[in-house]
């Protein structure tokens, strides 16, 4: 069994059709990150084991979903109905088959799913990946797999949205292998998404993610 640590802000819309779509060898672990639309009751009422990480940022919800964790193999991906948990093997399966150490899903999105200001940040994030680690990378994967252990080793610091950005990184300096497959990209469930979907949501994630580059 893989655990799947999937960060939560009120998603109470998207949650019973995520859910409900995870695939066989794969257990889904909600992090609550304070809702205030009982995302975390719901999820434990859909029989999903639920952890609360109070401290507000994406990074802090992924990094105790990633402590909270029992499997040898994790995952993670967003919550929000745009990433569908039937692919979840997709990004599993070549770390578990020992091909890669960490496997991204590279998006690719129905229309009217990735806003083009979101999606020209993604690209720009790329290239400097690219040019950084040598990885052939065009996402940076909100969907993804890697070793618990070897995560926990890399000692990830950001508690925000550059926590992604800092995984690939460290995980490139430490040798790793690193790959991405494709995988599909919906419109999120109730609008925009909260990180991607808004020309505010978008502009925090790049000016975390800017400041970790610049280190």
């Amino acid at each position: 069994m893989i655990d799947v640590i999937l960060p939560v802000l009120d998603e109470v819309e998207a949650l019973p059709l995520v859910l409900a779509a995870f695939p066989s060898g794969y257990e889904p672990l909600v992090v609550d990150n304070g809702s205030s639309d009982g995302s975390a009751q719901l999820a434990r009422r859909l029989g999903a084991r639920v952890v609360t990480e109070p401290r507000r940022g994406f990074g802090a919800a992924c990094f105790a979903g990633l402590v909270a964790a029992r499997s040898e193999l994790v995952c993670f991906m967003d919550a929000d109905g745009s990433l569908d948990p039937r692919e979840l093997p997709n990004v599993g399966d070549p770390v578990a088959a020992g091909e890669l150490d960490l496997c991204l899903g590279a998006r690719r999105p129905e229309p009217g799913a990735w806003p083009r200001h979101a999606r020209l940040a993604n690209r720009l994030v790329a290239h400097e990946l690219r040019r950084r680690t040598g990885a052939q990378l065009s996402d940076l994967g909100p969907m993804r797999c890697a070793p618990r252990a070897r995560l926990l080793a890399l000692d990830l610091q950001d508690r925000a949205f550059a926590w992604p950005l800092e995984m690939v990184l460290l995980a490139a300096s430490a040798g790793w292998i690193i790959g991405e497959t494709p995988i599909a990209y919906r419109r999120r469930a109730g609008g925009s998404s909260k990180v991607t979907g808004t020309l505010r949501g978008t502009w925090r994630a790049t000016r975390d993610m800017s400041r970790l580059l610049a280190t």
